[in-house]
């Protein structure tokens, strides 16, 4: 099995008031888009600052591309692109001196230069506006700038921290799909921070969630998915409050709600779905639809973030 590319171990970082990551243990495998997923001021961004070595972890280490990070942080930099909070754009240059001002910096040679700002400038869907300022585009064109920006030089790695926050929802679809394309035709591993659980749906080959610097959870969505409480979805009318209390009366149901119109029940293990439909019908509900599947990321997310709130070793 390939080495991975990040490999930490009791990854700890304290500051002075706070634990802001807590003995984190995870592997990220080569040629994935990785979502680091938790709510703000989960140790998304520290976790980061420490994998690249702009900070020393309290305990614990890690290492990228098989580099300590305490020690040899300049090889894992020069391997690696990273868009943090800032995307780094000059607003005095134009789209393509902003790339090559860092191709510069990046010391790639002319004929490559050439080669690479053109080609990225024209994925990102650029090119034609290559000689305006970003200081007069929108939020999402300059993020789409600055990803291009960190990947420049062709890194094997690219680190992005909430790359698709504050845009709109157009915006964020299309980066996202630029992003999974560069992935794949590039060979890139991708470790994506974000908040945004549709997000690492559609675009994560894994996903790991973290609260309060924990880690609570890894593995593929689906597998985290499949560890929700089975469902059915049923559409239709006459969802009253005594057929909710019925269907909540049953051993097999774990829980029935009505959300944006539609009957949701979750199910203890894998019980079948007639009897609860029978029941349905001869309460007079108007059946339209039904669907059985699993708890969405976003549920799934949601139950962990409760499970560790409630937890007794957890804090205030």
């Amino acid at each position: 099995m390939p080495e991975p590319v990040i490999r930490t171990r009791g990854l700890t970082r304290d500051f002075p008031s706070v634990r802001a990551v807590d003995d984190l243990s995870v592997e990220v495998p080569a040629g994935t888009v990785f979502g680091f997923l938790g709510p703000n001021g989960s140790g998304k961004t520290t976790t980061i600052r420490m994998l690249l070595g702009l900070i020393e972890p309290t305990g614990g280490r890690a290492t990228v591309f098989g580099f300590d990070t305490r020690r040899e942080s300049d090889q894992i930099r020069c391997r690696s692109g990273a868009l943090l909070e800032h995307p780094g754009l000059y607003d005095r240059l134009s789209a393509e001196e902003n790339l090559e001002f860092y191709a510069r910096v990046w010391r790639l040679e002319a004929a490559e230069r050439e080669r690479r700002i053109p080609e990225l400038l024209a994925h990102f869907g650029l090119w034609e506006r290559r000689r305006e300022l970003p200081a007069d585009w929108s939020r999402g064109m300059k993020q789409k700038l600055a990803v291009a920006r960190a990947l420049l030089h062709r890194p094997a790695l690219l680190f992005l921290d909430e790359p698709t926050a504050g845009l709109d929802p157009v915006a964020a679809a299309a980066l996202r799909e630029e992003l999974a394309d560069l992935a794949a035709r590039e060979g890139v591993t991708v470790f994506l921070t974000t908040h945004n659980l549709a997000e690492a749906e559609k675009l994560c080959g894994q996903v790991a969630v973290i609260r309060a610097g924990k880690l609570l959870a890894v593995g593929h969505p689906d597998e985290l998915r499949a560890s929700g409480a089975p469902r059915v979805e049923i559409a239709g009318r006459g969802f009253s409050q005594d057929v909710l209390a019925s269907l909540r009366a049953r051993p097999e149901v774990a829980g029935a709600e009505v959300a944006n119109g539609r009957l949701v029940i979750e199910l203890e293990g894998e019980a079948s779905t007639a009897p609860l439909i029978s029941l349905l019908v001869h309460a007079g509900v108007e059946i339209e639809d039904v669907r059985r599947g699993k708890a969405t990321l976003e549920e799934v997310f949601l139950t962990l973030m409760e499970e560790e709130q409630c937890s007794p070793t957890s804090g205030p």
